[in-house]
């Protein structure tokens, strides 16, 4: 995706086949304010900025990046590379944790094939924000797979694609303790805010995403 414009068109296209905004923000590895944003402008005629792409911030949307690493994910080998430094990244926690959780959609895959460079188990989390539209996520909850390795008293590695503000990672980290579980440390491929930890579980990122601006 090249500019502001590609996005909207995306989210429309998304939203049109049925997806929550709480999905789109996933898809697009957004925040959820600027999904809503997106799949509101993409009902309106975007105006675009001198070098053809619309201003966000100009045009009253949220200060966001989007992380496009569609690269990777299209190609198994080069994700599998990927999933071998991000294991590498875990590994100085020892090799005694034997359960790798990755946060669905897009950390489902990479956690697939991290817990294969560990040799661990695998589980499964699906965040409330799938099922969030408008209103208050604290009101909805996520659910780990039955299809998958349980939780409870565990130590474990918790996996996803990206972390825009930590409230997913937040999220899983409190369900995984809520089953009984110990999450020991966090991986990500790109991380927007700079996080080194959350809620006392280190986090790991090969790509540190920071924006840098003036305020107005």
């Amino acid at each position: 995706m090249k500019n502001v414009d590609d996005l909207i068109e995306s989210a429309a296209e998304l939203a049109d086949r049925g997806l929550s905004k709480g999905e789109i923000a996933d898809e697009l590895n957004v925040s959820r304010e600027t999904a809503s944003w997106l799949v509101e402008r993409s009902g309106t005629t975007t105006q675009p900025s001198g070098n053809g792409a619309t201003d966000a911030t100009s045009s009253g949307g949220p200060q966001d990046i989007h992380v496009d690493w569609s690269a990777i994910g299209r190609d198994s080998k080069r994700l599998g590379h990927i999933a071998t430094a991000m294991a590498d990244l875990l590994a100085k926690h020892g090799e005694d944790v034997d359960l790798t959780v990755g946060i669905e959609k897009a950390g489902g895959p990479i956690a697939t094939l991290i817990a294969r460079e560990l040799e661990s188990d695998m589980a499964s989390y699906t965040p409330a924000k799938h099922q969030w539209e408008e209103g208050d996520i604290e009101d909805l909850g996520g659910t780990f797979s039955r299809n998958f390795a349980t939780i409870r008293d565990r130590e474990c590695y918790v996996v996803d694609d990206t972390i825009t503000s930590g409230t997913t990672m937040r999220e899983t980290i409190e369900a995984i303790r809520a089953e009984g579980g110990e999450p020991l440390a966090c991986v990500v491929l790109a991380d927007k805010q700079g996080v080194e930890e959350i809620n006392g579980v280190p986090v790991y990122s090969l790509f540190q995403v920071i924006s840098v601006g003036k305020d107005d």
